[in-house]
């Protein structure tokens, strides 16, 4: 009787413990999920701002070819991976003439090009602040992509995709929960592939250029 009696204590108490350790684990995994389960896990922003285009070429005595500043529209969409951390990804769209920048002369148009950008990457979101009442949450963003030149010039046409890497800063501004606006400003770096365009076996210089947007930033 007496083995019986501890044998089944024995059973009880190893059934209270795995019934403890499993209320445990849910505990711990219910708390490690709740800071992206209480929050918003996708943010869609549309944008509208304005691109200004580094120089592929700088040549001898000034000269050079770049695209003309213009107006670029485009989307986010972030996905939350940590209550920091966001996957984006990003499309955008602009049309400008390509110039050839010559002393005394100034910007001559020599085609037009529309671009294509897309690319993806991570955001690191930095602590809210407030600055005169309004609440902003600065961030950070790298990551990888490309953009597509479609050149018109006459009845002539080329197209190039050129490999580009994007840093990126900004600052979103709450206005209710789940709407908000984002002030972003991004840096696009990378060559123009001109044999590609134009079959001439050429290296351009790597060129910096920088779209200014703000957008209506919709969580869900």
């Amino acid at each position: 009787m007496r083995t019986t009696s501890f044998v089944l204590a024995s059973i009880r108490s190893g059934a209270l413990a795995a019934a403890l350790t499993v209320s445990v684990a849910a505990s711990a995994h219910a708390q490690s999920r709740a800071p992206l389960e209480s929050g918003k896990a996708f943010d869609l922003t549309p944008y509208a701002g304005y691109m200004v285009f580094g120089d592929y070429i700088k040549g001898p005595l000034g000269t050079s070819i770049t695209n003309a500043p213009a107006a670029i529209y485009g989307a986010q969409l972030g996905m939350r991976l940590a209550p920091n951390i966001s996957l984006v990804g990003n499309v955008a769209t602009t049309s400008s003439d390509i110039k050839a920048g010559i002393p005394l002369l100034g910007g001559l148009s020599v085609a037009h090009s529309n671009l294509l950008l897309y690319d993806a990457g991570l955001q690191l979101d930095i602590p809210m602040t407030t600055v005169g009442g309004t609440s902003l949450s600065p961030f950070v963003q790298a990551g990888a992509g490309a953009i597509r030149y479609d050149i018109t010039q006459s009845v002539l046409s080329a197209k190039a995709t050129n490999f580009a890497a994007n840093v990126g800063l900004g600052a979103d501004v709450a206005l209710s929960n789940g709407v908000g606006v984002r002030l972003m400003a991004k840096d696009y770096i990378g060559k123009f592939d001109f044999k590609d365009a134009t079959f001439l076996d050429f290296s351009g210089q790597t060129a910096n250029s920088f779209a200014f947007s703000a957008g209506l930033r919709l969580s869900f």
